[in-house]
């Protein structure tokens, strides 16, 4: 392999991510070498989080997010903890400032190796979200899946995280809806004109919420950040709990839980939980080829 950086896979409550080193390079990491990745069983992912030089005064690094399907992300919560803890073990830092292409996002690595980041501030607009159709309350718009008269889920609480989310309210077990059918038609649903993340949530008390995600490019995914952030803001927004509340994410292996603030002072979204590092190699950006720990094990093809 010519050309290649450096890369870890890395996960955030399972959430399966390549960190991909890209400073000092000109280049990123091309859709197709996304594709090829994510084709290969060894480094199958939810989202790369390919790290750049800086753009803005004040920031640490830009990060360019791709989803498993060669799709742009604008933002990626589980993700960006992986790049914290990636950055405070090369540096020795704590504290990190990023601009994404969905805004600027401060992180800060604690003691017991928890990760906080700020996700910013929650949208609710109806077109800036983005919906098809003008909602003036989009905390429970109108789309349901199955029999008018008995629909399998509807009324999602709609609002952007820097991505699309909607979040679907169920009284059961999240794992018991067949969300590797429901999510790929509400996904690409015409009233996501940029497509949506879909959430199932359940409220398992005034301070807990039980989560499972399909994610917009990703498919079904062990854990969401975004998603888990959308899900608390929503929960606060319609009534259901605080504004402090624990995601249980409950597909995460094994089930693993976040900790979000939406802050009442300036509405910030405020996520904590882990990250975890798995293992770590080279990687061609242009092509998917890769290697790991210095040792050619296999190329995607």
């Amino acid at each position: 392999m010519s050309a290649t950086v450096e890369f870890a896979r890395m996960n955030g409550l399972g959430n399966k991510i390549l960190v991909v080193d890209m400073r000092g390079r000109p280049d990123k990491v091309t859709p197709a070498a996304a594709v090829a990745l994510n084709a290969d069983p060894q480094t199958e992912f939810d989202q790369i989080m390919a790290i750049h030089d800086p753009k803005a005064e004040g920031t640490d690094a830009f990060i360019d997010i791709l989803n498993s399907d060669g799709s742009k992300a604008q933002a990626c919560g589980n993700g960006t903890r992986c790049v914290v803890q990636a950055l405070a073990a090369e540096t020795g830092r704590k504290v990190f400032t990023f601009q994404t292409v969905a805004g600027i996002l401060n992180a800060v690595e604690h003691e017991d190796g928890t990760i906080s980041v700020d996700m910013g501030r929650p949208v609710f607009d109806w077109d800036r979200i983005p919906l098809a159709e003008e909602f003036h309350d989009t905390s429970r718009i109108e789309l349901q899946i199955g029999p008018i008269d008995n629909p399998v889920l509807h009324s999602p609480s709609a609002m952007s995280m820097g991505n699309p989310h909607a979040i679907f309210w169920v009284d059961r077990d999240v794992m018991s809806y067949d969300l590797a059918r429901f999510g790929p038609l509400l996904e690409n649903h015409p009233m996501f004109p940029e497509r949506a993340n879909i959430t199932l949530a359940q409220v398992t008390s005034p301070t807990s919420l039980t989560t499972r995600t399909w994610e917009r490019g990703a498919g079904l995914t062990l854990a969401c950040g975004s998603a888990a952030c959308s899900a608390a803001v929503s929960a606060a927004r319609t009534g259901r709990t605080g504004r402090k509340v624990t995601i249980n994410v409950a597909s995460a292996k094994p089930p693993a839980t976040l900790s979000i603030e939406w802050r009442e002072r300036d509405d910030h979204v405020i996520m904590t939980g882990p990250a975890e590092w798995e293992w770590s190699g080279r990687l061609d950006p242009s092509t998917g080829l890769w290697s790991r720990d210095g040792t050619r094990e296999a190329e995607a093809q």
